[in-house]
């Protein structure tokens, strides 16, 4: 099998074909961003592995039950020309998590994980009189 990590296309052909037959998982962005995700009685728990990224780039949002977890890292190449590049620079990945409390949703990031919580919305439970014929 070919080493994927060489660059060797003599001309656009050799590159379409080659593409063919690479293994799925080198393309794939699968080894990103990898989560567990824990259900307790009172919330959701997310650990999401990223490492290599700050704080501050790292973006989370929660909307229709759908929360993403997103980073953007900011590359400058002043230090020299990159002849290959395969190191994520920005990656983003969503999870359905259903009905949270949304105004509650907590996150710390540490040692290259983030960790979520997601309280779960309690359902309001109505209750009224039910007359008796």
């Amino acid at each position: 099998m070919k080493n994927y990590l060489t660059t060797r296309h003599n001309d656009i052909f050799d590159e379409a074909f080659d593409s063919l037959f690479r293994p799925f998982y080198v393309e794939s962005d699968s080894s990103l961003m990898r989560t567990d995700i824990k259900e307790t009685e009172n919330n959701y728990l997310l650990e999401v592995e990223m490492p290599g990224f700050d704080k501050k780039e790292i973006s989370l949002k929660f909307e229709s039950g759908y929360i993403t977890v997103s980073a953007k890292k900011e590359v400058s190449e002043s230090d020299g020309k990159y002849l290959r590049r395969e190191r994520a620079v920005s990656c983003s990945r969503s999870y359905y998590m259903g009905d949270v409390d949304e105004t509650q949703i907590k996150a710390k990031y540490e040692n290259g994980v983030l960790t979520v919580s997601l309280p779960k919305e309690k359902p309001e439970q109505a209750r009224h009189n039910i007359s008796i014929d």
